[in-house]
């Protein structure tokens, strides 16, 4: 059955807008909302950075359907894997068990602010699989210590801890990532429709939920929606091999210069035709994804939300009918 999301971009929209923009996404009908998780904007025209948890708090307190994830958190670096665990585990009480954890390995440009580095692909792969383990250790009353190669954990516990193991969803890039998430998580997200994502996943034993993230602009033109989706989502062109790795919105700009609005729009499904955008999600949900995040690219969330609400949300409930 297709669920769908609700991207909460915390680098495009302050923390009291964000709160308002899942309260509004619960009355459209979205089934879950996803949160970035980011010290930095990707651009400096994005504009914010609030801390996710705190938000994720608020919007708690704000919604009583919706569910809630993070899309997605680095445990590695930045935080302790021990410190996402009992924020995970305390927003899953505030919410009464509507959250989710989505994990990753992080970027370069919200992690190195913490002054360990950035290390090359195979160490951030190894941190991120032990964090893994401490995470769902924790979160499953399982594990208090832990002594990996690069992590550690020192007789921990998480006394507030709801009574089901909040599920631990990982991001993958590529089949290896993918297998990672099917051995050890409790689903996939992924942002392109790719079935090798899903076989491997699969492959490795993963029987979880699919999520994969959608990028739309919605407006009432087609070359409104093209100038703000490069406005906004330029640096999305760049690729996850570039993304990882440049360190901080200065970087993204000189690294989307030559990227046009015509170059996004082939990457962002642009203007206001529902069957345009409705057949932008299908190509993930022929791959494979069953949990659908949307991100609407730039200020008009409410209205976004109030088109998908009358167009995008009954269509794809009609498919989960069928």
């Amino acid at each position: 059955m297709i669920k769908l999301g609700y991207k909460l971009m915390s680098e495009e929209h302050g923390p009291a807008d964000l709160v308002r923009n899942a309260v509004r996404a619960e009355e459209a009908g979205f089934d879950f909302a996803a949160i970035s998780d980011h010290f930095f904007p990707w651009l400096e025209e994005q504009g914010h950075s609030p801390l996710a948890w705190t938000v994720l708090g608020a919007v708690a307190q704000a919604t009583r359907r919706i569910g809630l994830m993070t899309a997605v958190t680095c445990p590695t670096f930045r935080y302790h894997p021990a410190i996402v665990a009992q924020g995970a585990a305390t927003v899953a009480l505030l919410s009464n068990d509507r959250f989710t954890l989505g994990l990753g390995a992080g970027e370069r440009l919200n992690e190195h602010v913490v002054g360990v580095g950035w290390p090359g692909r195979a160490e951030r792969q190894e941190r991120l699989a032990e964090a893994i383990d401490i995470v769902q250790g924790l979160l499953s009353g399982e594990m208090t210590n832990y002594s990996g190669r690069w992590l550690r954990l020192d007789h921990a516990r998480l006394f507030d801890r709801p009574q089901r193991k909040v599920p631990v969803v990982l991001a993958a890039g590529g089949p290896k990532a993918a297998r990672l998430a099917g051995e050890r998580c409790d689903g996939l997200m992924a942002t392109e429709a790719r079935t090798d994502l899903i076989d491997a996943y699969k492959g490795a034993g993963g029987r979880g939920p699919r999520y994969c993230e959608v990028a739309l602009c919605w407006a009432e033109r087609d070359d409104d929606a093209r100038r703000t989706a490069h406005h906004y989502f330029r640096w999305s062109a760049t690729g996850w091999p570039v993304m990882a790795e440049l360190p901080d919105p200065e970087g993204f700009a000189a690294a989307s210069e030559s990227v046009t609005p015509e170059m996004v729009g082939k990457l962002v499904s642009c203007g206001p035709s529902a069957e345009q955008h409705l057949a932008a999600i299908d190509k993930y949900v022929q791959a494979g994804f069953d949990h659908i995040v949307l991100t609407q690219v730039g200020p008009r969330q409410e209205e976004f939300l109030a088109f998908a609400r009358r167009e995008l949300v009954p269509a794809l409930g009609r498919r989960k009918a069928a």
